[in-house]
């Protein structure tokens, strides 16, 4: 139970409700008990044929009221003898019906209350819980994300965070509940009968034992199911996002066949666990009456043979232990949702207990702004420590202010990863980057990347207006500033002409715009962020020529009188770059302007003569 006592840690913000939920409970199991325990005098009235007994009981009088078991049901024979010689029986058994009937009322309206009251706890945990799942996976670096499947970390947001609350959250009425009845009832059933009570503590504890193996085989099985439904959920987002490529290779029928395999091995494991969980009704009912059955027949005997036990004190007693049945089969059913809930938190504290690689230094350097230069020195990376070769290898790069370079070379070279350590979605793992200087781990990384603004091959928008893509990450922008923005991104013309045009929404992905206009879009947003350095990565290479001239020229707009690190495929767009650096295995080969590289003969004159000829 230590993962649940785990998940119970974002409870301590609600204590407010938790202790009115307590007491609610509390105030609830004493008015059943009452409800139990008048039970005893209505036996002793109906089954009482003379008055001898009760005008003996009344003549000896009752001068205080005692605490324990025996002295409360002398006393409530007392008063019930003393009314029924001066009212009669019927008087008295109208009583004790309108009693009963008030304590039950009060009961269930206590319970309410306790239900009540627990609702924003159980709601608030979860909500607890959503936020910090998603504000983790916020701060985790991308490394992490590439060793997982996107599907299964959806998974983890939706299906294991839903597992919690019906499972876990669902069931903390019966699990802080439930065992204050069951203390308070055992409580009672040891004041009446001692020895009918040891029986029961033998027996209870041997069924506790049968359901709890029970348990843990269902929580092995449920932590395969969210597996499954990981894969499952992956499978749908790549398919949703490649119809295009499935359609056009005809490839519908292994699609669906790898679909539906997956999802017959994850309804076959949910099956386990639902029978699982569904047998834990009738198992814990059937062995609660066989333990029933086992005291009816001692009792039966004390009353009997034995005379030990008054018959109205034992049928009390199997009152009370009936009453015992109902928490206990609860509990036992809250402790099968228990089990079936930690496969997901184990699933999500795989999350919030991962390292965050990419985070400040204890005390993290200002940088506000860019005024000298950018430097590389002696940077090598590899993606997983102790991975045979090196995505970049000892690399050594000065970028003064105001100049543009350019990175080019095969697919795999680490252009991209060389431009994605300066905002430092990735770290060093030997040799560091500097900004003036200082090095960038030594930074806040949230001015870092205030200095920075990116354009990437695939344009990154949301489904929402145009006007909140261009103005994303910004506070308080007038609309002036994000029709200029538009205007230099040559963006404004198309956008005026949509239907509601800066506030259009522009659909998932943006997919209801041409790829140059969402390019544009993105440079637009670029521009509104005015940012001294500049990332650009290939932010051309899918354009037709059309496209890519108006696009070209947004670009050579926003990299005025800016620093920009451009990656490029096409030669042909960063022939004008201060200096072309040509990488080739995560190592720079060559360096120097288009000229200057021509000249050489070298790497460069042929990758540029391969495009010139195609």
């Amino acid at each position: 139970m230590k993962k649940f006592f785990g998940v119970l840690r974002y409870v301590k913000g609600y204590w407010r409700y938790g202790i009115l939920n307590i007491s609610f409970n509390l105030l609830s199991v004493i008015f059943s008990t009452f409800s139990i325990v008048m039970v005893f005098p209505f036996l002793q009235m109906l089954f009482s044929e003379d008055n001898t007994k009760m005008e003996m009981l009344v003549r000896g009088g009752k001068n205080h009221l005692g605490f324990s078991t025996t002295e409360i049901l002398d006393t409530i024979d007392y008063y019930l003898a003393k009314q029924t010689l001066d009212y009669g029986k019927m008087p008295v058994l109208i009583w004790i019906c309108v009693f009963v009937v008030v304590t039950f009322f009060l009961k269930n309206l206590t319970r309410y209350m306790a239900m009540y009251f627990l609702a924003p706890i159980r709601n608030g945990v979860v909500r607890d819980i959503r936020n910090k799942i998603f504000n983790k996976s916020l701060d985790l670096s991308l490394s992490f994300y590439s060793e997982e499947r996107k599907g299964d970390l959806m998974s983890l947001m939706t299906t294991d965070v839903n597992e919690i609350e019906w499972s876990i959250m669902s069931s903390l009425e019966m699990i802080f509940r439930e065992p204050v009845n069951i203390v308070v009832f055992l409580g009672l059933m040891i004041a009446l009968s001692i020895k009918l009570t040891i029986v029961s503590f033998v027996l209870l504890p041997l069924v506790g034992i049968l359901i709890g193996r029970i348990g843990k085989s269902l929580k092995k099985n449920s932590t395969k199911g969210k597996e499954k439904m990981g894969i499952i959920l992956s499978i749908m987002e790549e398919t949703l996002g490649g119809l295009r490529i499935i359609k056009g290779f005809n490839a519908e029928k292994k699609i669906s066949d790898r679909f539906k395999d997956e999802n017959n091995q994850y309804t076959a494991i949910a099956t386990k666990v639902f029978r699982k969980v569904d047998l834990a009704s009738p198992l814990s009912e059937f062995l609660g009456v066989s333990v029933f059955v086992v005291i009816l027949y001692i009792g039966g005997l004390m009353v009997l043979e034995e005379k030990s036990m008054a018959g109205a004190i034992f049928i009390t007693y199997l009152a009370l232990f009936s009453q015992l049945l109902p928490p206990a089969k609860s509990f036992t059913q809250a402790y099968y949702s228990v089990q079936k809930g930690l496969a997901s938190a184990e699933r999500i504290d795989k999350i919030l207990n991962a390292d965050v690689t990419i985070k400040d230094a204890v005390n993290p350097k200002s940088i506000t702004k860019f005024e000298k230069e950018i430097e590389y020195r002696n940077v090598s990376f590899a993606y997983r420590e102790g991975e045979i070769g090196w995505v970049l290898n000892k690399v050594n790069l000065k970028i003064e202010k105001g100049k543009t370079i350019a990175l080019v070379g095969q697919s795999g070279s680490g252009k991209t990863t060389l431009a994605d350590m300066l905002p430092r979605f990735y770290d060093a793992t030997e040799g560091e980057i500097l900004i003036d200087g200082i090095a960038i781990k030594e930074a806040r990384i949230k001015d870092v990347r205030s200095l920075m603004g990116i354009v990437t091959q695939e344009s990154i928008l949301f489904n929402d207006t145009v006007f909140n893509n261009i103005a994303f990450g910004i506070e308080n922008v007038t609309e002036a500033q994000v029709i200029e923005a538009a205007k230099i991104a040559n963006a404004h013309e198309f956008i005026s002409e949509m239907q509601d045009g800066y506030q259009t929404n522009i659909g998932d992905r943006g997919n209801k715009m041409s790829g140059g206009q969402r390019q544009r879009i993105s440079i637009a947003r670029a521009v509104l962020k005015n940012p001294p350095i500049l990332i650009l990565d290939e932010a051309t290479s899918a354009l037709d020529t059309e496209s890519e001239r108006l696009v070209q020229d947004a670009l050579y707009k926003l990299m005025k009188n800016r620093t920009s690190l451009v990656i490029a495929h096409r030669l042909s767009t960063i022939q004008h770059a201060d200096e072309i650096i040509v990488m080739q295995k995560g190592e720079i080969i060559e360096r120097g302007t288009h000229t200057t590289l021509l000249a050489a003969n070298n790497t460069y004159k042929k990758l540029y003569d391969l495009q010139a000829f195609v």
